[in-house]
């Protein structure tokens, strides 16, 4: 029996909880990102920050690969690591571009999802994802 004081968790634990909190980020993202992608596919005309001079319909297409589909990638576990750096480029642009004048309140939500994906960045994906699957390594605890 390990000590429950044990500085480091039992590995199998650490692989569900990264994959807890892939899925967590994952579909939480989309719900930023599907309003995009209709906006995107609107007939209206698209109002979005153009953060690097590039036009608000390409910044918003950037938005929406970022929180759509490498919000995807980490949902499955796939390219983690690669998915994740757009999303964090994402969230440092909405806390310190978009939001810049505004009060902490409203730059925390970026910022909570800016560590989130740091921490996916730094763990990978761990063993209950599609990187692991393909990369036939064996797990042994």
């Amino acid at each position: 029996m390990r000590n429950f004081n044990s500085s480091r968790p039992h590995p199998a634990l650490q692989d569900f909880m990264i994959l807890a909190v892939r899925l967590f980020v994952g579909f939480s993202m989309l719900t930023h990102g599907i309003p995009k992608v209709q906006q995107l596919i609107g007939t209206d005309k698209i109002e979005f920050v153009n953060f690097l001079g590039i036009g608000s319909p390409l910044s918003l297409m950037l938005a929406v690969f970022a929180e759509c589909i490498c919000s995807v990638l980490v949902i499955f576990g796939l390219v983690t690591r690669l998915a994740v750096i757009p999303l964090i480029i994402t969230m440092l642009i909405a806390c310190f571009v978009v939001h810049a004048a505004d009060p902490y309140a409203l730059k925390e939500a970026s910022l909570l999802y800016f560590f989130l994906y740091f921490v996916i960045l730094i763990l990978g994906s761990g063993r209950f994802s599609l990187d692991q699957l393909f990369s036939r390594k064996e797990v042994v605890y």
